[in-house]
């Protein structure tokens, strides 16, 4: 990892940039993938699929007995682990349903608010080497929480044209029926458009490579949403003296590990936590199987020695991280100043991979520096915001002549005539 010591203000912005490529390169790549499967739904994923993923399929549905095999495969544990995960991502996601609030906001106004599912859904799990049975989970246990009547997954085929048993055995405990075989951004299109085998949906989800990143940008303009900006993952430590190098150094290489183009940062007011964090990486970076994937990100990563707190704070609502960890003395009192962050682990025994897998928390998150504007993954993602209004007869009296003097203040003669017709009728 680069160091950094004492950069002066005017640096930091050229230290928040990740390792991505270049977009306008990636969207042109992306593109006709998109224009083929719209085109040709099935026939150009069975190229893509042949081409990207090595496999030729007959079927991209799964079947039940793909299913139930699956669920047969996974370890005895695992299914305890995930089960205990379920527990609390549903208890965390529960806990974020709203009561519908009527409000009075003039004599004989009234307003309110209702929250109502987004009936077809796409999910979108990366495979690979690395297959996110874990993003199941995050994805479709608010979903079904929310109430979308279709849930459609997407996921890559291994080499022998299989699902991961562990994607598989999670689908089947969150009630997904309807899953695929697809990856990258075909499958974007495939959900977007919709092809013989996979129905188009309203809203995307998932997180995936720059390539789905960009599928998910490019089928917005023809009118299906995404959930965020989500490409390779990224974590900030914020530490000072109090923390634990060996955490700190774990914690930086569990976000490394995900890819080459994920990114760690350390962020620090201390130059010997440097050192031995330093120390910390080599140490433990011998002990990983993937310990090539997770160089190559840790040359994408630094370290940035600051002179105090309040620039560290600076710096990390600059930056914006996915996932930021304060591993720091006062962390309560630092987490009031985070403004820009996906989600927020406080202090030494907070581990991002707690939000990863099963602390509750949606570990589906903006990254690039879209924390700025973005939220995460929540309740809400999966629903739609219905506003309705109910006025009296007293109520239009009193507000009627203001809609009218605004209308007519925006030459807008048929919206004052809606109100003047009826002020009228109460007159007759």
């Amino acid at each position: 990892m680069e160091t950094i010591k004492y950069p002066v203000r005017e640096q930091w912005q050229q230290l928040t940039t990740r390792a991505i490529s270049n977009q306008l390169e990636v969207i042109e790549k992306v593109r006709p993938v998109l224009q083929a499967v719209k085109k040709d739904k099935d026939q150009a994923l069975k190229e893509y699929t042949s081409r990207f993923d090595g496999v030729e399929l007959k079927s991209f549905s799964v079947t039940d007995e793909e299913i139930r095999q699956g669920c047969l495969d996974v370890r005895s544990n695992l299914k305890g682990a995930i089960n205990e995960a379920i527990i609390n991502i549903r208890k965390f996601h529960e806990s974020q349903k709203h009561t519908v609030n009527k409000v009075e906001t003039a004599p004989g106004v009234v307003c309110w608010q209702r929250s109502t599912p987004i009936e077809k859904v796409g999910l979108y799990i990366p495979g690979g080497s690395a297959p996110l049975f874990s993003t199941v989970l995050m994805l479709a246990i608010p979903a079904a929480i929310a109430g979308c009547k279709e849930v459609v997954l997407c996921t890559p085929p291994g080499k022998e044209g299989k699902v991961h048993p562990a994607i598989l055995f999670a689908a089947h405990l969150t009630g997904i029926t309807q899953i695929f075989k697809v990856g990258g951004a075909q499958a974007i299109a495939a959900m977007a458009y919709g092809t013989e085998s996979i129905p188009a949906v309203d809203k995307i989800f998932g997180p995936g490579n720059s390539y789905v990143t960009a599928a998910k940008q490019l089928v917005t303009l023809d009118g299906v949403a995404i959930d965020m900006p989500a490409g390779p993952s990224e974590v900030e430590v914020l530490a000072d003296e109090s923390a634990n190098p060996a955490f700190v150094a774990s914690d930086l290489l569990s976000q490394a590990e995900h890819g080459p183009d994920s990114q760690a940062i350390l962020v620090t007011n201390s130059n010997s936590l440097i050192g031995e964090v330093q120390k910390e990486i080599e140490k433990q970076l011998s002990m990983l199987p993937r310990a090539e994937t997770t160089k190559k990100a840790l040359e994408n990563s630094r370290m940035i020695l600051l002179h105090d707190m309040e620039e560290m704070l600076d710096f990390t609502n600059l930056y914006a991280p996915e996932h930021l960890i304060l591993s720091v003395r006062d962390y309560e009192q630092v987490a009031e100043k985070i403004n820009n962050a996906g989600s927020v682990f406080l202090g030494n025994y907070t581990p991002e991979s707690a939000g990863d897998y099963a602390s509750g928390t949606n570990h589906t998150l903006p990254t690039y520096g879209y924390a700025r504007a973005y939220s995460g993954v929540n309740l809400d993602s999966f629903c739609k915001k219905i506003t309705f209004q109910e006025i009296s007869e007293k109520g239009l009296q009193r507000l009627g002549p203001v809609i009218e003097t605004m209308a007519a203040a925006e030459e807008l003669e048929a919206h004052k005539m809606a109100v003047s017709l009826r002020l009228d009728s109460f007159k007759s």
